[in-house]
């Protein structure tokens, strides 16, 4: 959108668009059928617009849609966004108004926003080197790629002058930043030791670490910093020591529940996400055992399942002993069950106390209703903040709260003066 508008181009409603940009998702199956519905969808809806597929679906199968897709008029992957004006002239059939090069960076901080107020997605890398059996992330994405400490910084202090107050560092690894260009070593602590220099009251909050590249390092910041959230992202994925090997994890149930304790005993507020998945090739009852013996000791705060989807180029997508959809999806639903008391009785833990809450958007003016997170909750994928005020709120601030209730996932809160 920042190249595209550094062009001439202008975001409006679909109806009155020349071109409709569709960025596609190709991570796992359903995913991949999404986007292409999304492709008929807007075809059928608009049969004289121009269509854009754009993203990891048009990037990893660009032959395919191209003889498979006539609905959509030009694909254009991940792989070099510096040429989306050039994809949209030539879908519009017209000449490219303005070299791609004296176009502005994407990445400046002066991009649009799409997040709700207050808070913006920062990625500080691009690709992975992990390589699990079971994901096509390194296919699509390339390998891993960072963005120096210069740069990152420079967005940041960008968008905290822009009003934003929540920093979400994102990457395919976020645990890997910087070891493409740093002999092997992380620089992820060097990178949130720069990031303390700015003044002013804001967050920063780290997302998706795995969990065999976890930098110790980043909870002595932490500890100095409380602008720097203990909310970690860590996608242990699973507690058999089989599967995880199957899946070319380093890792184990103990050695993730040693992290865990290390966490917790730094920062004992520490709030941890994962993600499970379900039903990988050769997955046997006792390693589904083992992994609900890991959710119940690790005691997860958030917690998202998956089940397996057989991924062509991946080398998982030859092993035998394949696990029925009917059996990984009965066994994701047991996972879901079992983490709703725990989830629970972990968010139990903030009632009672007094937090800064960003407002997010205003339900009920006239009521005084409002939505916000507290640090414990991530954008769009963990409950919400449901504020109680006596006074208008303006959506993208902090305010201080005192968190009275739960109500399911959700934490209620009141405002103090």
């Amino acid at each position: 959108m920042a190249l595209l508008g550094g062009a001439g181009w202008s975001a409006v409603d679909a109806a009155d668009a020349d071109i409709i940009i569709i960025n596609s998702c190709g991570f796992i199956e359903s995913a991949k059928q999404e986007s292409i519905n999304a492709v008929l969808l807007w075809r059928k809806r608009y049969p004289d617009k121009k269509i854009l597929l754009a993203g990891c679906l048009a990037q990893r199968y660009a032959k395919e849609l191209a003889e498979s897709l006539p609905e959509a008029d030009r694909l254009f992957g991940n792989a070099d966004l510096g040429g989306i004006v050039e994809a949209a002239q030539c879908a519009m059939g017209v000449e490219l108004a303005e070299p791609p090069s004296k176009l502005p960076a994407a990445g400046d901080g002066r991009r649009p926003l799409l997040s709700l107020p207050g808070s913006a997605y920062v990625k500080i890398n691009e690709g992975c080197n992990n390589r699990c059996t079971f994901c096509s992330i390194p296919l699509i994405r390339g390998p891993l790629r960072s963005r120096s400490i210069a740069d990152v910084l420079a967005e940041c202090r960008e968008l905290l002058g822009r009003g934003i107050r929540e920093l979400c560092l994102i990457g395919q690894d976020i645990g890997s930043y910087g070891k493409d260009f740093s002999g092997g070593q992380s620089i992820l602590p060097d990178l949130l030791e720069a990031l303390s220099e700015p003044e002013g009251d804001f967050w920063v909050r780290l997302l998706y670490i795995h969990p065999d590249n976890f930098p110790l390092p980043i909870l002595d910041i932490m500890e100095r910093d409380k602008r720097f959230l203990p909310y970690f992202d860590l996608p242990f994925q699973h507690g058999s020591e089989k599967i995880l090997a199957a899946m070319n994890r380093r890792g184990n149930a103990a050695a993730y529940l040693s992290l865990i304790e290390t966490i917790r005993s730094r920062l004992p507020d520490a709030v941890i996400r994962s993600t499970f998945l379900l039903g990988f090739p050769g997955e046997a009852d006792e390693d589904f055992r083992a992994l609900l013996d890991f959710q119940d000791k690790a005691q997860l705060d958030w917690l998202g399942c998956f089940t397996y989807s057989r991924e062509e180029d991946t080398p998982a997508y030859a092993m035998k002993n394949r696990v029925s959809k009917k059996l990984a999806a009965e066994r994701k639903r047991m996972v879901e069950e079992r983490q709703i008391s725990i989830t629970e009785k972990q968010m139990d833990r903030f009632v009672g106390r007094e937090f800064d809450v960003l407002v997010e958007e205003a339900v009920d003016e006239e009521d005084g209703l409002y939505l916000g997170r507290l640090f414990c909750q991530a954008p769009e994928v963990d409950g919400a903040a449901v504020i109680n005020s006596d006074r208008n709120l303006a959506p993208g601030a902090f305010v201080r709260g005192r968190v009275t209730g739960r109500a399911g996932f959700d934490l209620e809160v009141v405002l103090i003066s």
